[in-house]
């Protein structure tokens, strides 16, 4: 039993414009909102945990960011989905320096561990990029790659591979890949 999915944001969830920072224009992908419908059934959680470089470079206002996640939040609640928690890294590294909350590091992970006492080696972490799915390693857990937004580009898909992740179409293929159905 998978205890916690761990999403990425942009191009996972929704469409990734770039630099977020407008409500409303967050656009939902297709099949998200019954995803994480599904893990609500399941009684898994389902946490977003994204980067958000734009806080640290100036291109989005800390509103903004809440904003765009009330949004996101609103919709997904719209098609009975909830999310159970969302944590984000606001660092730039060249700008702000290192730090152990931006993916991959762990800490936002360990946070939300503590929180909600997950074993950490039962979750699964599900994005478009490789960054996202790296802590799954540190942790013993399952990672899937999203062929949406990032997980589209074959370099991407193939550094995944690379690192031992399978792909998939989107978020419900991914949930029915480590659920073991396509229900």
């Amino acid at each position: 039993m998978i205890h916690a999915a761990f999403l990425d944001r942009d191009g996972t969830l929704v469409e990734d414009p770039g630099f977020l920072r407008d409500p409303d224009d967050v656009r939902l992908l297709p099949g998200a909102v019954d995803a994480v419908r599904r893990l609500n059934r399941e009684r898994i959680r389902a946490i977003v945990v994204t980067n958000q470089s734009g806080l640290a470079r100036g291109f989005i206002e800390p509103g903004e960011y809440e904003a765009v996640t009330r949004r996101l939040e609103e919709l997904l609640r719209r098609g009975g989905a909830m999310l159970d928690a969302v944590y984000h890294c606001p660092h730039y590294p060249p700008l702000s320096g290192p730090c152990d909350c931006r993916k991959p590091g762990t800490l936002l992970y360990r946070t939300a561990g503590a929180h909600f006492g997950l074993d950490l080696a039962r979750c699964a972490w599900i994005g478009d990029r490789l960054t996202d799915l790296l802590p799954a390693h540190a942790f013993g857990g399952r990672g899937v790659l999203v062929r949406t937004g990032k997980g589209m580009e074959m370099e991407v898909e193939a550094e995944a591979a690379g690192a031992g992740f399978p792909a998939v179409d989107d978020l419900p293929a991914a949930l029915a890949y480590l659920l073991g159905t396509t229900g």
